[in-house]
């Protein structure tokens, strides 16, 4: 099933087996988001997103690097889809950049901890 998922042939069956370990608890708090997927996309900004031409690595990595502004990234230390090493690695691009691991979260951290996730914002906001 991972590997169908990782070299692109996954189905939407594989997608729903895996679900559960992008959240740090598959609790009802988790369930409910995920209900709610459908919801939670705009399916013309995705296409836009992700269009041919959409992305210019070299270049978005040397325009990023001329920020001066902090940059707070925050991991889920259980992240499959950004983890903490690849967070690191973005958080590298940036001049002024601060890395935060979140314990025990996915990939949506702001529903595995809410506190946690804002304390951590507001603190850095302040």
């Amino acid at each position: 099933m991972t590997e169908a998922i990782a070299t692109g042939q996954g189905t939407d069956a594989d997608w729903e087996a895996i679900t559960p370990m992008s959240y740090g608890r598959w609790a009802a708090t988790a369930q409910t988001h995920h209900a709610d997927e459908e919801h939670q996309r705009n399916p013309e900004a995705a296409a836009v997103f992700g269009a041919e031409g959409a992305y210019q690595p070299n270049a978005t990595r040397a325009a990023l690097a001329t920020l001066s502004a902090p940059v707070l990234l925050l991991a889920g230390a259980l992240d499959l889809a950004a983890p903490p090493r690849v967070m690191a690695e973005f958080a590298a691009v940036f001049a002024n950049a601060t890395l935060v691991t979140q314990p025990e979260a996915g990939h949506f951290s702001w529903l595995d901890d809410p506190t946690w996730f804002t304390r951590t914002v507001a603190a850095f906001l302040e």
